[in-house]
């Protein structure tokens, strides 16, 4: 018993050291409240939270001599060829012995079943919900993304879920919108460091949902992917055929990478290009930035044909889409991709203008 009563204001020095070496916290740490807006209402990014880019939290900066802030890792590497996979087997975070087994795994994933959504499904399964409304959602959610700080990858993946979710269950129109920020909930805990809370995207709606009803459509989606939340992305193959692109140095810049980045995001708001894998619509994108820098070489290349396995021919229904898109042939309505990627630090890379035809040449098979 004496033993106990001992014991006891021992823990309480310490836990009063503790709280003393501790950071003051006079408040918990709750969400900043935000301007609730509806569909369509978004601002640009005045109540946005921002955080550090997750690049920016792995890599250690260093301060030079002459005060400026570099990256540790931005030394200069040894040139590779991401076409036959020779990349630098020094560098871990590239994986250079087993690159080329897991594209191969990740091409495996992407045709099955379970992955993909029916490229018919507004026709043979919704009732209530056309092509243009879904267009209009992912135009919104392009916007939700950029007011939340959300990386590319959490897109993506919620404009899959949306899709596969659509393939098999009709929907009424009025919860299309509960789809979308439910979809992009889940894909905000898969993808994000600090992902927006539930109420975050009540607020969004303008309250249009309860709490209670995103977490319930949370739930019916995550039952109907059984939990698999992971999936291949346009993003997940865009990374690798960038780099295969950049061979040549008048395509060794941030301009081409974001152009590519503006190009795919433009096929995820074409029901269209939901019939196109996603290795094809990145694969595609490339072919159409590699244009639009440059349209008096041919835009393919027997690298870009053995790092992507895919030939022009097999992309050219996807070209021509992306092409259409990209001067608002399809989708002129649909602004916010647009508007993203005239910023700055996009280099207005949307503001880039492309040959109103593709020669036809350029689409035949390279020799």
């Amino acid at each position: 018993m004496a033993e106990k009563e001992n014991l006891a204001p021992r823990l309480t020095r310490a836990a009063a050291k503790r709280a003393a070496a501790a950071p003051l916290a006079t408040e918990p740490n709750h969400p900043t409240k935000r301007k609730r807006v509806a569909l369509r209402e978004l601002p640009s990014l005045s109540n946005a939270i921002v955080r550090p880019s997750p690049d920016l939290l792995l890599k250690p900066k260093i301060r030079s001599e002459e005060g400026e802030t570099v990256m540790i890792e931005e030394k200069k590497k040894p040139s590779v060829d991401v076409g036959s996979d020779s990349e630098s087997v020094d560098d871990p975070q590239i994986c250079g012995h087993y690159a080329s087994d897991i594209y191969q795994y990740l091409r495996s994933m992407e045709v099955e079943p379970k992955r993909r959504p029916v490229a018919n499904y507004i026709e043979t399964v919704q009732t209530d919900v056309t092509a243009n409304m879904r267009g209009v959602l992912v135009d919104w959610l392009v916007e939700v993304a950029e007011e939340y700080k959300l990386v590319s990858d959490t897109l993506y993946l919620t404009v899959s879920y949306i899709d596969r979710f659509l393939s098999y269950n009709a929907l009424n129109r009025q919860k299309l919108q509960l789809l979308g920020v439910s979809s992009m909930l889940i894909a905000s805990k898969y993808e994000e460091i600090s992902p927006p809370h539930v109420e975050d995207f009540c607020y969004i709606t303008d309250n249009t949902y309860t709490k209670q009803e995103v977490v319930k459509m949370e739930s019916d989606i995550l039952k109907f992917l059984k939990f698999e939340m992971g999936n291949p992305t346009i993003k997940t193959f865009l990374r690798r055929f960038t780099k295969a692109a950049q061979e040549d140095s008048k395509f060794s810049n941030l301009s081409f990478e974001f152009l590519g980045s503006y190009l795919a995001e433009l096929g995820l708001l074409d029901y269209g290009c939901v019939r196109f894998l996603p290795s094809v619509v990145a694969a595609s994108a490339i072919f159409v930035a590699r244009f639009t820098i440059d349209s008096e070489s041919h835009p393919w290349s027997e690298k870009l044909q053995n790092c992507t396995g895919y030939k022009v021919s097999e992309l050219k229904d996807c070209i021509q889409a992306i092409h259409d898109l990209q001067l608002s042939r399809k989708g002129s309505s649909w602004t916010a991709i647009r508007e993203k990627y005239k910023q700055h630090r996009f280099k207005c890379v949307s503001l880039l203008q492309s040959h109103q035809e593709i020669p036809a040449s350029y689409l035949h098979d390279i020799k």
